[in-house]
Formats: C-alpha cells, sequence, structure tokens
C-alpha cells in the first residue's frame, strides 16, 4: 500500500533534518568553540554513513529502474536522490561557512589554523623535517596519465588531485591550453593525525592540517618532474556499504561476513565531493576516468574533506573551550565494594550512563567470572570498545571453569570487522559463541548468569537499551537494569533458547520480544490507553526512543490522538510521524534533543488508567526493531525505578534549550516557552547528584 506522503515525513529526509540538528550544534555559540568543531566533524561522519547506507539503497532502487514508492512512504526513488543531493549541497555549504567562522572565534583565543602558504620560516623548517619523518614513508601517491586503468580509490578517504603544467621548450612556445599536464592521487595518510600542532610562539598556538603540510612539500613529492605549476584540490568518494551475502554452503558465518565487508572496498560509489575550486579540466579528466555522470551524486564542497577528523580537534590544553568534564556518579544503594550479586538479590537496580558509572557492568560480569557459585554465563553483544573489558572478562570466566556462551552480531554496521576479530579470539579461548537467527539481527542488550545456591540454581542478570562498550557509555545516554527477578529471568534464558532452536517461538508474559511479539504487544498497549480514552478516564502515552519510522506505528498513534489520547514523543532522529496536524495528530506533541551526549534510551510510559506501565527497550518504532530485529524489552516493577524513570523522562520533556520541535516545515525550531530554562542532560545529572544526598 503507497501511504499518502501528507502523512509521513519521508525517512531519508527526516535523517537529513537531524543530521541538520547536529549541524545546529557547531553552530551555537553557547557550545564551547572546540566542541563546536568537534559536532562539525560528528556532522560529516553522520553524512558519510548515510551515503553509504541510506543513499546506496535509493540510489541501487533507481538503478534497478524501479520506483520504489512503497517503501519510499510515496516518493520515486530518482525523485529522492535528487531531493536528497540538493538538500545535501546546502548542508555542506552551511557547515563550510560555520567552520570559517569557528576558526575567526578561535583566532580570537589566540588559536590560530594556518596554511602552508602562511608559515613563518621557523614553521616552514619545522613542517619540512615533520614531512620528511613521519609523512613521507606513508605516502600513497599514483601518476594517472599513463595507466591502462583508473586506480580503486578507498571508500571515504581522502585524496589530493594534483594537476602539474610542466615547464616546455621555448622553441615550442606552446599556449598554457596545450602544455603537457600530468595528473596525480596523494591519498592523505590515515595512520596520521589530521591536526598538526606546530611549536608555539609565546600565548599563541598553531595548527596546521596534514593535506596542507603535503600542499607545502611538493617539490620533496614531486622532484623528477620540471614543472612550471602545480596544483592541490582535495576529492573523495562514498561507496555503497550494504552487505551482499553469499549463499555458499562450503562458507562459515564468519567467512561470509568477512567476504562482504570486503566486497565493500570495490562496492559501486555512491557520492563524489570535490574542492569547488578545482580547475576545470582537473575535474573532468576524474570523472570521465571514473565514469561518473552529473546525474550521479556529485557534490561540490570546500578545501577540506573527511570532516569527520574535527572529531578528534586536539584540545590544547584548553579545558576553557570543552564541555566540562562530569565526574560519573554511583548508583544510589549500590556502590562498587562488597558483592554485586547479594545486592542485586534484594532488589532491582537502574544503571543510567553516562550519569552513573558503567562499572557496574564490569563489576557483575567480574564477579561472575571470579565467585565460584556462578556456573553460567550467557550475553549478546553488538558493539564492543576498541580494547575491550567486556571481552577481557568473558575470557576470564572461562578460565575460572564457567559456561559462557556469546551471541555476537557479526553484522553490525561498521562494526564487522571488529566483531569477527572479538568472536575469534574469545572462541579460541573456549567461549560458545552463537550467530543468531538466519535473517535476522540480534540487537538485544542482555546478559544472564546462573549461581548454584543451596543445591538450586539462582538467575541473575541485567538488560539494557545500549551496547556493552564502554567507551561509547561516556557519551552515549542508557539505561540498564540489574534484576534477580525469577520470572524476567526465565523468559530472557527463553530469548538465548531461540537463539539455538530458531524454530521455536516461545511464549512471553513479561518480556516485550522482536519479531514475534514487540508491534502486537505495543499496539495492545496502544489500543488500551484508547479503550480509556473513550471511556473518559485519564490516557497518555510518553515515548522516548532514537528513531520512528513504522508507518503501522505511527497510524495507531495517530487513531490513538485521534480517540482523544495524549501522547508526548522524544525522538532524537529520524521521526517520519507529523505531530500537531488537526484531525490527524493535534493530540501528539514531538520533540528532539541534540545536545553534549547522544540520547539513546528507549523508555516507554502508558497512563495504564493511573497504575503507569513503564518499560525499557533496545528497540526504536522501526520496522527492522519490530519485525527484522531480535529485540527485548522490559517491564519495570519496582516501583521506586519506575518513578525514576517517570522523572528522568519529565526532565527530558521539560528540556527549553536543546529541544527542537517536530513539525509539518521540519524547520528544527527550538522549543522555546516563558518556564524556567531546563537544559535536560545537565538537570538529570543534577537530579542524580540530589537523589545520593536524599
Amino acid at each position: 500500500m503507497i501511504k499518502n506522503k501528507n502523512q509521513y515525513i519521508n525517512r531519508e529526509i527526516s535523517w537529513l533534518r537531524f543530521n541538520e540538528r547536529v549541524l545546529q550544534e557547531s553552530a551555537d555559540k553557547n557550545v564551547p568553540l572546540i566542541e563546536r568543531l568537534r559536532f562539525a566533524g560528528i556532522f560529516s561522519n553522520n553524512l558519510d554513513e548515510f551515503f553509504k547506507v541510506r543513499y546506496a539503497t535509493v540510489k541501487r532502487i533507481a538503478d534497478a529502474g524501479k520506483k520504489g514508492k512503497s517503501v519510499l512512504g510515496g516518493e520515486v526513488a530518482k525523485d529522492l536522490l535528487e531531493e536528497i543531493t540538493k538538500i545535501v549541497i546546502d548542508q555542506q555549504a552551511q557547515s563550510i561557512d560555520i567552520i570559517l567562522e569557528i576558526e575567526k572565534e578561535l583566532e580570537d583565543q589566540n588559536i590560530f589554523l594556518i596554511r602552508e602558504d602562511e608559515l613563518s620560516p621557523d614553521q616552514q623548517k619545522f613542517v619540512k623535517s615533520y614531512f620528511l619523518r613521519k609523512v613521507s614513508p606513508q605516502l600513497m601517491t599514483i601518476i594517472l596519465n599513463d595507466l591502462a586503468e583508473f586506480p580503486m580509490l578507498k571508500d571515504t578517504a581522502a585524496y589530493l588531485a594534483i594537476k602539474m603544467i610542466l615547464k616546455s621548450d621555448d622553441r615550442t612556445r606552446q599556449t598554457s591550453d596545450k602544455k603537457e599536464k600530468r595528473y596525480a592521487l596523494i591519498e592523505i595518510p590515515k595512520g596520521i593525525d589530521r591536526f598538526i600542532v606546530l611549536p608555539k610562539k609565546g600565548e599563541n598556538d598553531y595548527v596546521i592540517m596534514l593535506d596542507d603540510v603535503i600542499r607545502f612539500c611538493m617539490d620533496s613529492i614531486f622532484p623528477m618532474f620540471d614543472y612550471s605549476s602545480i596544483s592541490a584540490h582535495m576529492i573523495k568518494i562514498t561507496r555503497d556499504a550494504e552487505l551482499d551475502i553469499d549463499n555458499d554452503l562450503s562458507k562459515s558465518f564468519i567467512e561470509k561476513i568477512y567476504s562482504s565487508v570486503e566486497g565493500r572496498k570495490i562496492s559501486d560509489p555512491v557520492r563524489f565531493v570535490y574542492d569547488k575550486k578545482i580547475e576545470k579540466d582537473t575535474l573532468d579528466f576524474l570523472k570521465e576516468k571514473m565514469d561518473i555522470e552529473d546525474t550521479d551524486s556529485v557534490i561540490p564542497g570546500g578545501r577540506y574533506h573527511n570532516k569527520r577528523d574535527y572529531m578528534s580537534f586536539p584540545s590544547l590544553g584548553r579545558q576553557d573551550l570543552l564541555y566540562d568534564k562530569i565526574t560519573p556518579l554511583p548508583v544510589k544503594d549500590l556502590g562498587l565494594e562488597g558483592s554485586l550479586l547479594e545486592k542485586i538479590a534484594e532488589k532491582d537496580y537502574l544503571q543510567y550512563t553516562p550519569y552513573h558509572t558503567f562499572s557496574y557492568v564490569l563489576k557483575f560480569l567480574r564477579e561472575a567470572a571470579l565467585d565460584p557459585k556462578v556456573k553460567t554465563i550467557k550475553i549478546t553483544v553488538y558493539r564492543l570498545a576498541n580494547d575491550s573489558q567486556v571481552a577481557a572478562c568473558l575470557s576470564n570466566a572461562v578460565k575460572n571453569g564457567k559456561q559462557v556462551t556469546l551471541q555476537i552480531e557479526l553484522r553490525a554496521r561498521f562494526d564487522e570487522h571488529a566483531n569477527i576479530r572479538y568472536a575469534e579470539e574469545l572462541q579460541a579461548e573456549g567461549v560458545k559463541l552463537i550467530f543468531g537467527v538466519p535473517g535476522l539481527k540480534v540487537h538485544s542488550k542482555i546478559c544472564l548468569i546462573e549461581r548454584e545456591e543451596e543445591g538450586q540454581m539462582k538467575r541473575y542478570g541485567f538488560i539494557s537499551t545500549g551496547n556493552f562498550n564502554e567507551s561509547t557509555a561516556k557519551i552515549y545516554t542508557d539505561y540498564t537494569l540489574f534484576t534477580a527477578h525469577e520470572a524476567i529471568l526465565k523468559e530472557l534464558n527463553k530469548v538465548f533458547d531461540f537463539f539455538e532452536t530458531t524454530y521455536k517461538i516461545n511464549k512471553y508474559k513479561h518480556l516485550i520480544v522482536s519479531p514475534h511479539y514487540t508491534k502486537s504487544v505495543f499496539k495492545n498497549l496502544i489500543d488500551k490507553e484508547i479503550e480509556n480514552a473513550k471511556a473518559g478516564k485519564e490516557a497518555y502515552i510518553k515515548i522516548k526512543m532514537n528513531s520512528f519510522t513504522s508507518y503501522k506505528m505511527i497510524d495507531k498513534l495517530y487513531e490513538a490522538s485521534n480517540a482523544g489520547v495524549k501522547i508526548q514523543l522524544i525522538v532524537r532522529g529520524i521521526c517520519c510521524l507529523i505531530p500537531g496536524i488537526k484531525g490527524m495528530s493535534e493530540n501528539i506533541e514531538a520533540i528532539s534533543v541534540v545536545d553534549k551526549f547522544l540520547e539513546h534510551t528507549r523508555l516507554f510510559i502508558f497512563c495504564n488508567d493511573g497504575d503507569a506501565k513503564v518499560y525499557i527497550s533496545s528497540a526504536d518504532f522501526m520496522t527492522r526493531n519490530l519485525e527484522n530485529r531480535v529485540e527485548v524489552g522490559c517491564p519495570i516493577y519496582d516501583e521506586g525505578i519506575k518513578r525514576e524513570l517517570m522523572d528522568t523522562y519529565e526532565i527530558c520533556w521539560s528540556d527549553n534549550v536543546k529541544a527542537r520541535l517536530f513539525n509539518e516545515a521540519q524547520d528544527n525550531a527550538y522549543r522555546k516557552n516563558d518556564q524556567e530554562k531546563v537544559r535536560s542532560q545537565f538537570a538529570l545529572y543534577d537530579y542524580y547528584v540530589e537523589k545520593l544526598k536524599n
């Protein structure tokens, strides 16, 4: 069924509007200056991933000669590609202007980003030496003119496109158009910091980009060419990153994923970005050799690409230009001393990172690894840190005789290589690996241990909205429930059984599990609110999640709105629902909060005639989460934690500093009102500070 465009926002366009909110952070003068540069880097990194995946998917549909209206919310694929390109060109131009403005403001702080033609004699010596010692040995340079085949450019690597005009014998008196030209490509090395800090001069800090170090040292790169002029302009391509998994039965699942990931290196390009100041003949030469048509996504950009590297812009010791660091707090009454399992046996606890320390997850796993009474550990993994303490705990558990079962998702986007490495290492240690369910990604965030107590097996576990990753836990907001609730954990064990016996569909009384039950359970909860609203009872729905794209769930909320149910939505990213439309969604309000931390929690609150039902989950309201993944949602039965979750929701909903309004215009307008200013992420930290005092 093709949907009416006026009922929904296209998901790709909504995603671009989300990334625009990230760009707003880089433009916000209330954000510390170096943090603004880093937001510009996040914007660029997000855009790269968008083109690799979402744009690539739409392009596949268009290239196949299909309109794709049924899967693109009524949009025609070809028209959508054009609309995306138009928006991206405009956003790219904005990002360039914002970065230039930030650079000017940095100069007011005695921080100077300088180019190769602005170096002092002393700085020139430093740069030359740095180039010869560190850059030159890693430089990949290709002369293009005489190659029979154009080289395969790496996905999202940055290249300097070089044009040299060679000196000619005066007797030929050639015009500049006819003089011999040499074209080359220099790949910007990834193993070197993109920003190079030059020696300080007095109170002034100086930073130069690696690209400009290379530009300055052209004579050292091309001494064999006698050229009268040389120019260097940056280009990059983005390739289709969708995994095409083959059906070769002789290959293991790890081999299939590895082969598919490697295939990305030669997949079709979906975007070509170039310095808009590049000479036309150089651009034409490259486009012809790379077989790039003007109808493809060809994006003019600035002097520098791969601005994602701004995410790691050096701090220069300037804490005043960065966000204040917060000290993660302990969970009230839980602490990190003594046995965690003994405390969890008495009551449930909620960890809310980054306001709380992630150490409780690690403490739980370490204790389980050493406790002689613990017999088994079962855990799902989607993304791990580069040097994961979670993985180390599992390895340690095996060495201590525990039976460890790990469900690791090898298809976690852009973490495939890392997960393959961890899978192989842990398997070698003796961990039992499960690779999930054919056709379904495992996105649930769950852990279950079994401990022998007085001759019986007692279960303990945790259920989370986010990854078990100590690095991202510092910047992602996520809930983790620690519990010894026997009925919940018995059902959690059923989820692990499903991974190994996929034909058996279990029934659940407590947990909300995709792909079999999530959509139906949430629809039933919404129906109950509709029933109560029609009966004149109080009825509301409050949801916080990352993305909202399921048209079926949108329709259900439209139905609830028309029945009089009051609905509040906090959606960080994509939101295809249009709130506030009379006769369709007039009882729905929706906001997005983009700030210092990345909002990642999934929280669902239903009025239930005054006896609120509260759930946390790994699932968003997206078709993939509801139908094509294994997800786990968990009810909150502890009244104190239920109240705490409802409090945190209200704090986030009251944000009038970093909250943007969703509306039909998609203009990302900030919410403004006469209430006391509330910046929810800062207010949440204060909430937990006060909680520790009481």
